[in-house]
């Protein structure tokens, strides 16, 4: 068995002012951050792509394993075969799956089971799970905590994206096996996480008017004051 191998840790403390400036600056901008369903064909260079897709890789993951495979998609051809995949799915969903509650939830965004968007967007991602490696002999190595690793890189690619000056939309139809058929992905590897659409704002792009829970609503401190 191989020894691990440990290096120094590049690391600068930063005075407690700096610290807070800059968590102060981070939360500002997410803060900016909306899902939007509107979006602009203008072109977004692969390189922007690129550095997005590389932050991402920086998440953790269980033993190291980077259980994460990302599929960037431009093609006009192949975005016109995942969006009459997933509309078809979303329409099963909407009108026979869906829940009243579940409808009744997503009525105040004005979603349905149209989505020009994917088609419109310069940019798809499409995040798999890779829940085995193949080894040069054949057998299949498992990963963990898979969901756990994969979950977190989407959350860095989506902040990524952000910084960049883009915007972007999470979509998940269910089921999302046409994605593993479409792109060509292992079956036996790898199955659909998520779906990114990436690009511009429309010129004319609306959000619905939401407000985002207060820290007291989302967080807890032990012990409540110091």
């Amino acid at each position: 068995m191989t020894e691990p191998r440990f290096v120094p840790l590049s690391y600068e403390a930063l005075p407690a002012d700096v610290m807070r400036t800059r968590a102060a600056e981070f939360e500002a901008n997410l803060q900016r951050r909306r899902t939007v369903r509107q979006f602009s064909d203008q072109p977004v260079p692969r390189s922007v792509i690129e550095r997005c897709l590389l932050a991402a890789g920086t998440a953790p993951s269980g033993a190291h394993q980077q259980p994460w495979h990302f599929v960037a998609i431009s093609a006009p051809s192949i975005k016109q075969r995942i969006r009459a995949a997933a509309e078809a799915e979303e329409r099963h969903f909407y009108q026979h799956r869906a829940p009243q509650e579940w409808l009744d939830a997503l009525r105040p965004l004005g979603t349905d089971e149209h989505k020009p968007y994917l088609e419109i967007a310069p940019w798809l991602i499409a995040v798999f799970i890779r829940r085995f490696t193949r080894l040069p002999d054949g057998r299949k190595l498992k990963h963990y905590y898979t969901d756990e690793s994969v979950g977190i890189a989407t959350g860095f690619l989506i902040a990524a994206v952000h910084a960049a000056g883009l915007v972007s939309l999470t979509h998940t139809p269910s089921p999302m096996r046409f994605l593993t058929d479409i792109l060509g992905r292992p079956k036996d590897l790898e199955r659909p996480f998520l779906l990114l659409v990436v690009g511009y704002p429309a010129s004319d792009a609306r959000v619905p008017d939401i407000t985002r829970k207060q820290l007291a609503e989302i967080a807890t401190f032990l012990p409540p004051s110091s």
